[in-house]
This record gives C-alpha cells, sequence and structure tokens, in this order.
C-alpha cells in the first residue's frame, strides 16, 4: 500500500497505463506480461494500438498523473497496487482485477470475512429495515460489510453496519461525494471504516462506471445478498458477477405482486440461496475462508503473448461483431493458438475497437 510515501517510478508507469484510455485491466495484466515492466509496456503501446488500427494515440500524459498523485495525497488518500499484500484478497483473484485501487480508511476490513448487502435504491421502509439489521447483525458476527453506497439497501447496509465494520465501493472518484444526501456517512466510513474506488479523483457518477463498481464489491466478498431487486436492476448484475466469480449468491424472498421483489424471487428460482437472517446467510457461505475461493479456471487468460501475422489478425476480427462471443469460442473457430487470439485481442482494445463483457466475452466496439 502507497501511503504519504511518494510512489516509484515503477508505480508512477503502473498509474500512467492504466489512466491510459482503452487500457483496461485485463490488456493491463497482458501487457505486463508481455513487456515485463509498466515502462516497456508504456513504450510499445503506440505500436500494438497502430497494429489494432488505431490512427490517433495518446498515452496518458505523465503531468497529469504527477498531480492526481499530488491530489490523492492531500486528499488524505493513498494508492493500493493489485501487486502489494494488502490489495483485497479476494477481488485480487480476479481475472480482471482493478490493477490500482484509491482508498481512505483501514484495508484491513477487505482482507476479514466480507459479505456484500445490495437492492433497490427506491427500497419499501421494511426491506431497508431488514438490510439495516441484517447488516447489524453480520458485523457483530465478525463480518464487514460491503455495499455501492447508493440510496435504499446500500445505504442501509452500511448504517446496519456501523462505520467500523463496513466498505463503500464507490463509482466515482474518491473525492466526490453520491448521492449528496449520504455525504456525511461518506466521510464516516472513510474515517472509520474503508472506502475505495478504482476511478480517477474528480471522476463523476456516470451510469458507465457503475457496472464496474459492481464488479469490484462481487468480486471482494464471499457471497452477494440482494434485498429487494426490480427485473433489471443493477443488484442482479452484482449477483451474476458474483456467481460467474464462483461466490454465493443469496437472496432475500418478497410478495410477489410486488415489482421490487421479482428480481429476488427470479434469483431463488434460477438457483440463488434463499435467505431470512443472519445466520441463514453464516450457513450459506459455509466455513470456507478467503484463502479457499477460488475463479473459476480461464483457459486463455496465461496465454503467453506472441507475434501474429496481419492474415491471422484478420481471421480474428473476421470472426467477431457488435455481439459479445466467448474468447475460448474466437480460440476454437479460429484454429489459431491461444497466444495468437490474446494478441489481436489486445490489439485491437488497445486501439479503442473493442469491448471486453463479463464472463471472459468481447465484442467489436
Amino acid at each position: 500500500m502507497t501511503g504519504r510515501t511518494p510512489l516509484t517510478a515503477d508505480q508512477l508507469d503502473r498509474l500512467r497505463l492504466i489512466r491510459t484510455t482503452h487500457v483496461g485491466p485485463v490488456a493491463y495484466r497482458q501487457l505486463l506480461l508481455r513487456f515485463g515492466t509498466a515502462s516497456a509496456a508504456l513504450e510499445a503501446l503506440p505500436g500494438l494500438a497502430t497494429k489494432g488500427g488505431s490512427r490517433r494515440f495518446q498515452l496518458a500524459d505523465a503531468r497529469t498523473i504527477e498531480r492526481e498523485t499530488a491530489h490523492v495525497a492531500a486528499l488524505g488518500a493513498r494508492y493500493c497496487f493489485l501487486s502489494e499484500p494488502d490489495y483485497p484478497p479476494l477481488l485480487a483473484q480476479a481475472d480482471a482485477a482493478p490493477p490500482v485501487l484509491v482508498v481512505r480508511g483501514d484495508l484491513d476490513l477487505a482482507s476479514r470475512r466480507c459479505v456484500a448487502i445490495v437492492g433497490a435504491r427506491n427500497a419499501s421502509a421494511a426491506a431497508c429495515r431488514f438490510a439495516r439489521e441484517l447488516a447489524h447483525d453480520l458485523a457483530g458476527m465478525g463480518m464487514s460489510i460491503v455495499s455501492g453506497l447508493a440510496r435504499g439497501i446500500d445505504t442501509a447496509a452500511h448504517v446496519g453496519a456501523g462505520a467500523r465494520a463496513t466498505v463503500a465501493v464507490i463509482g466515482c472518484g474518491i473525492d466526490v461525494v453520491f448521492p449528496p444526501e449520504n455525504a456525511e456517512l461518506q466521510e464516516r466510513i472513510a474515517s472509520e471504516g474503508l472506502l475505495l474506488t478504482e476511478l480517477s479523483p474528480g471522476a463523476e457518477p456516470l451510469a458507465r462506471h457503475f457496472p464496474a463498481r459492481n464488479r469490484i464489491i462481487a468480486w471482494m466478498t464471499l457471497g452477494t445478498v440482494v434485498v429487494e431487486a426490480a427485473p433489471r436492476s443493477g443488484s442482479l448484475l452484482t449477483a451474476r458477477l458474483a456467481g460467474e466469480e464462483g461466490r454465493d449468491v443469496m437472496a432475500v424472498p418478497g410478495f410477489p405482486a410486488d415489482p421490487r421483489a421479482q428480481g429476488c424471487n427470479g434469483l431463488i428460482r434460477d438457483g440463488a440461496t434463499l435467505v431470512q437472517n443472519a445466520q441463514e446467510v453464516i450457513e450459506a457461505l459455509g466455513a470456507g475462508e478467503i484463502s479457499t475461493v477460488r475463479a473459476p479456471e480461464s483457459r486463455y487468460a496465461g496465454a503467453p503473448p506472441a507475434d501474429l501475422a496481419e492474415t491471422e489478425r484478420t481471421r480474428v476480427v473476421g470472426l467477431m461483431s457488435m455481439s459479445p462471443v466467448a474468447v475460448d469460442e474466437l480460440i476454437r473457430q479460429s484454429g489459431l493458438p491461444p497466444a495468437l487470439v490474446q494478441t489481436a485481442l489486445l490489439e485491437l482494445e488497445i486501439a479503442g475497437r473493442l469491448q471486453r463483457h463479463a464472463g471472459g466475452r468481447v465484442s467489436l466496439a
């Protein structure tokens, strides 16, 4: 973890790499695998973008990175890099774990047994009361409660757990308050609990930021409890992401005629564990410790880097469209070695022509 100590040259390069447009967590990891250091990866990026079809590419400005680090320090926040020992251990196991987090508070909370409690923003009073009580009871059993600081269920979970036992993952910069009515709660969590984000300071709470926030919530916890959710709620995305990473998915049943309960009831119908109190959550999680939880093995994540011919690159692109397809399926259809397909996808991503989706899927951007 990096506190008030200035970042090393390598850490500055790593930060500049992940802040460069089109370099996401998967590309970041593959770039380091291929080039060994962030500095070497930065030098190679323009060439990779050109091969991927980009005519205009620009690295993150070094002076902008210096200003960011100074601002983070002035806020009393700090960086936590994926390679560091106090990076949240469950989150580190995900293939697309954020390479760097900006944090305020006690990172030890993320190393305890963590459970997510999420749900509707427009939740009923009864559901909010249940979420508060559930979070309070689980915190009393030694668990850290993780949520997204949104209105409704998220807020109830944070309040119920108490600031010293809660982790708030936000979809904006560490210096941005959202929603405005949670300003006091957000500051209390930052002072007594843990507040974290993968975004740069000043980043606004845009809609496109929240799926990434939901991934962090799902991946840094042993399981996710959904309390009230409409059929298209973002909470269902969090639950799906948790399930895809091999984490427990739990839901609180609701009245069938209430639209806010349809998402939870659907999760239960599809196999989520029905829970009605803290003891049932503990039983659903079982005795599994953080060290025993492992994400499903990916057959391509560790593919070694390789150079490829233009004909091979064209073959991969020809198999893609705007509809997401699994990388494993691209490997099968192309008949190319996994390393060559991964190189083609990396070049396309750096060029801004590829979008990554949950579940190891990709599409043309």
